[in-house]
């Protein structure tokens, strides 16, 4: 791996889903994505790295930056595209920066995956003054995930909305760990779980022994 470079996160996203298409828009500071877009999002560490590697892949593709987080310990890069070779080119060209592969990067951990059913309704109001996507209300089921590194997050909510029929109610993509909130029936929010777990622990890279800043 480069000289005091981590690849911490990087993966790619082939379809958005509706959902978390319209989350990502809600929060981006950069610019918004679309349904059915392909998007890239790299998280390294040190976090100003990251400056460098939007500059080479906006130099050498087309893709459209959606979010840039740059923080001390770690900076996170989303861009995405209508045209799926532009988004592998752009992932192509943050490896070349690094003079990695993508091998190199940090295998995802599943470190909590939690459903509380009959969800009550004070509880769905302390989540939903919080969400920045949909609404859970009373009496439904709701997923929380938390995933190490954080980028993750964005690959497995999507592959739960794929899976089920559930609403994305806020995600966190960014920092010492990625979480999730999901709402819906029992059945799909199980369904929705499933899809995190499978998509997660096919995603090959070095060992991931736990984030060594917390």
């Amino acid at each position: 791996m480069a000289a005091g470079i981590e690849l911490r996160t990087f993966t790619l996203i082939d379809v958005l889903q509706p959902q978390t298409a319209s989350f990502v828009a809600t929060i981006a500071r950069g610019f918004m994505p679309l349904e059915g877009q392909a998007a890239l999002l790299v998280e390294v560490a040190p976090g100003m790295s990251i400056n460098n590697v939007t500059d080479a892949v906006l130099k050498q593709t087309n893709v459209i930056p959606g979010m840039q987080i740059v923080e001390r310990a770690f900076g996170m890069l989303e861009v995405h595209s209508s045209d799926q070779g532009q988004v592998r080119a752009a992932a192509d060209a943050v490896l070349d920066h690094y003079g990695i592969t993508a091998q190199e990067r940090m295998k995802p951990r599943l470190m909590t995956s939690q459903t509380i059913t009959g969800i009550q309704g004070y509880h769905t109001m302390l989540i939903n003054r919080m969400r920045h996507g949909d609404m859970i209300l009373e009496g439904q089921t709701m997923l929380t995930v938390e995933v190490h590194p954080a980028g993750y997050a964005l690959l497995a909510t999507n592959e739960a909305e794929k899976a089920a029929n559930i609403k994305v109610l806020e995600m966190i993509t960014f920092g010492a760990f990625g979480r999730i909130w999901l709402g819906g029936d029992e059945e799909n929010i199980a369904q929705a779980a499933a899809a995190i777990e499978k998509v997660l622990s096919t995603i090959d890279g070095r060992e991931n022994k736990g984030d060594r800043s917390v």
